[in-house]
């Protein structure tokens, strides 16, 4: 029986609000790898963190030796298989969640995670990933994640840290996510890492703005890299994102400066952004522009949209 089937086995009784996954003795926690996740879907604002992710493997020159069964997680009529072509070649391509070994510059050895949301099954799917990185000695987990937010793309992409491990927070400056509500395949595998397997895991977020959503988001993909290099103490190298992030900011200007209401928005948003991070913002001051913000924005209905670019 494989490691997988082993720890497939679930304790009886009721879900209510315990996971099914069974945690692994401390004796297979003894562990010397980093893994790095992302995922297509929901977690994936204008695919930043999969297209940070494929940056590494390219990168890192990872090697594949795992994947996981597409039928079992996926419901080809949501996630569809597509055709790309690839060196003139036309490919079909299969939802995957696809294993990637490599080591770093420094000689620090990784597992690369390239997978897509699944559709079902996903308690089944987060226990036989876990297990999977766990039997291959994986110490720490960092999930890769994107989100549309409220910001402007004149600004530095703020880049959100999460952990349920206070080792990690202390270490790294990441805060204890106090969100409820619905979450995506990050967060429960977030969740679960820490506090059934006592894996420490954390997540790694950029914040996309919402009315450039389409890919590609180099800034932000740009943003992602230059956090998890601090974090990994490690050199990431960026190619040509500084230049694409440039030339990303600029096309969106040219758009901004074509209609006036997102023009206008933008300008809102920058003023809401800078007076947070003014030094000499107090809470009562931050609290009234953000007050003025909803105001302004209540006024003019829903955020404008750009067309796609």
């Amino acid at each position: 029986m494989s490691a997988c089937a082993r720890h497939r086995q679930a304790p009886s009784g009721a879900r209510g609000g315990t996971s099914r996954v069974v945690g692994m003795p401390s004796s297979r926690r003894a562990a010397d790898r980093i893994a790095i996740a992302a995922f297509a879907g929901w977690n994936d604002a204008g695919s930043a963190a999969t297209d940070a992710l494929a940056s590494l493997i390219a990168q890192w020159d990872a090697q594949p030796f795992h994947e996981m069964d597409t039928e079992d997680y996926h419901d080809l009529q949501v996630t569809r298989p597509r055709f790309v072509n690839q060196g003139g070649q036309r490919v079909l391509l299969w939802p995957h969640t696809r294993l990637f070994k490599a080591t770093t510059p420094r000689g620090r050895r990784v597992i690369l995670v390239d997978g897509i949301e699944p559709s079902m099954r996903w308690e089944q799917y987060s226990q036989e990933l876990l297990i999977t990185l766990v039997d291959r000695r994986v110490s720490t987990l960092i999930c890769l994640g994107a989100l549309l937010a409220d910001v402007p793309h004149t600004r530095p992409i703020p880049i959100t840290g999460t952990s349920e491990t206070p080792a990690l927070r202390d270490r790294y400056g990441l805060e204890h996510s106090e969100y409820t509500g619905p979450t995506g395949i990050v967060g429960v595998l977030d969740h679960l890492a820490t506090e059934i397997l006592e894996l420490p895991s954390m997540a790694l977020w950029a914040a996309v703005p919402h009315y450039v959503a389409n890919p590609p988001s180099p800034k932000a993909v740009l943003a992602l890299l230059t956090r998890l290099e601090e974090v990994l103490d490690e050199p990431i190298d960026t190619g040509d994102l500084p230049d694409e992030a440039r030339a990303w900011s600029e096309g969106v200007n040219v758009l901004a400066h074509e209609d006036s209401d997102i023009a206008e928005y933008v300008a809102q948003l920058e003023a809401a952004k800078d007076a947070v991070d003014s030094p000499d913002a107090s809470g009562e001051a931050l609290a009234r522009e953000f007050q003025r913000y909803l105001h302004r924005r209540d006024q003019g209905g829903k955020p404008p949209t750009a067309p796609p670019t």
